[in-house]
């Protein structure tokens, strides 16, 4: 299996609805996302996906994040704002564009990460 990583990064606001504790107060985070795209096989080019698709397709999704109150975009109006929420998001979002989407991992800070993968 071939996989290749791809790393970008957003900065939002948020706060976690139902949860005691400081995640419940309005705070904010400088996210890290990392997408894996694996295959079996290797294209004509000997590739999985241009580097630069996935690059293109993942910063125009966490464009719509960066600089934004997480809790009024609408699927998180539905679905609290937590790493493993936007992981699943930023999944869902990026599958429709880059079939061989394998995992999204989504980097609170240095040393927490939410990983969605189907």
């Amino acid at each position: 299996m071939y996989s290749i990583r791809v790393e970008s990064s957003f900065s939002s606001a948020h706060n976690l609805r139902g949860y005691k504790g400081k995640c419940e107060a309005l705070h904010g985070h400088n996210w890290k996302v990392e997408a894996v795209v694996s295959r079996e096989t290797l294209d004509a080019a000997g590739m999985i996906v241009d580097f630069k698709v996935v690059k293109k397709e993942l910063n125009r999704i966490l464009e719509k994040l960066d600089h934004a109150y997480l809790n009024k975009i609408p699927y998180f109006k539905k679905h609290n704002p937590t790493s493993e929420q936007i992981a699943f998001y930023v999944y869902g979002q990026l599958k429709k564009k880059v079939r061989q989407l394998a995992s999204v991992t989504v980097w609170e800070n240095s040393t927490s990460s939410a990983t969605y993968a189907r």
